[in-house]
């Protein structure tokens, strides 16, 4: 079967846009799947985690280094510098390529700043400890670079990679996907008949006027230097919040976006990029499934791979208008 993998392309954006043209075009020519920020610069601190998840997903890391630290998060370390570590963390395989004598480049592609450039160089110090890098010093070399640094990577320490569908045609995984899509069958039928079962007793799960404690806390750049939150709220009002975006399929992380920038209203710190933490995501999101109110598949990107996308059941719907309708009245 024919893989494809996918590369995230790191790097500062303003001056190495040529350069990062030049090393996309030379992945899909590779007939890898190229991975960046392009359309997402990174920000701010829920945009990092969208990033984080990003990285999670790709199989190799590309970093391009030139003459500027790049823009830093409150911590004082540049986005660049913060993906290459998570990359490293997590046990990508990193391919570093930097520019041989930046201090050549234009001044509009060096750091003036004193305290830049020795961060700069200190991380190009780290990225070259320990590994093999290869030096650049013209966009259009970098094609040939990334060919060839590539191709021995993928061969030396090859990943998991991403197979076409159609591509999987192996005995065991017919056979497990005929397993799944029975089992599957038997839940949707289980399911039709009664909208309301769950595996846990749907009268002993909190709900309705039930109060859930959600937390959070504030972004970078809101004026609160991430100032934690907290919010009481019943269960009936945070689907009202969500369900009526659900009629159609939402991302996740448009999901916790509408969430986290409703209830940072209620909790008082304005709705400027406020995030949820890590388990009160958890927890709406089974308790919401348990309950019968949302679904959550697993659908294929545009850009490839697949993420996670929630939509409102019939159950969903038929609770939601009981909660929202205007009562005669009112």
């Amino acid at each position: 079967m024919e893989k494809r993998y996918q590369v995230f392309v790191s790097s500062t954006f303003a001056d190495l846009q040529e350069e990062r043209q030049q090393v996309i075009q030379a992945l899909m020519e590779m007939d890898c799947i190229p991975a960046g920020m392009e359309l997402f610069p990174a920000t701010d601190e829920e945009q990092w985690e969208f990033i984080k998840r990003i990285i999670d997903d790709c199989d190799y890391y590309l970093l391009i280094i030139g003459g500027r630290y790049g823009s830093v998060s409150s911590e004082g370390i540049s986005y660049t510098e913060m993906e290459y570590d998570y990359a490293v963390s997590k046990g990508l395989k990193v391919i570093a390529l930097l520019h041989d004598e930046p201090q050549d480049l234009p001044a509009s592609k060096v750091e003036m700043n004193t305290e830049a450039q020795e961060k700069l160089e200190a991380f190009r110090s780290k990225v070259a400890t320990g590994r093999l890098v290869k030096f650049w010093s013209r966009a259009d070399l970098l094609a040939g670079l990334v060919a060839l640094s590539l191709s021995k990577t993928i061969k030396t320490y090859p990943a998991v990679g991403w197979v076409r569908a159609d591509q999987a045609n192996s005995t065991d995984l017919l056979r497990e996907l005929n397993d799944l899509r029975k089992e599957n069958e038997a839940l949707r039928k289980k399911s039709a008949e009664n909208p309301q079962q769950s595996i846990v007793a749907i009268e002993s799960l909190s709900q309705g006027e039930d109060l859930i404690e959600i937390e959070g806390k504030s972004s970078p750049g809101s004026g609160y230097s991430k100032q934690p939150w907290k919010v009481k709220i019943n269960w009936n009002e945070l689907f009202s919040i969500i369900g009526p975006d659900l009629f159609q399929y939402q991302s996740e992380y448009e999901v916790q976006k509408i969430i986290s920038s409703r209830l940072g209203v209620k909790a008082g710190i304005g709705d400027y990029l406020p995030s949820l933490d890590d388990e009160s995501k958890k927890q709406i999101k089974i308790q919401l499934i348990a309950l019968g109110l949302v679904k959550v598949d697993e659908l294929t990107l545009k850009g490839g791979g697949f993420g996670q996308f929630w939509k409102i059941t019939e159950f969903g719907k038929t609770t939601l208008m009981g909660i929202m309708s205007i009562k005669k009245g009112t």
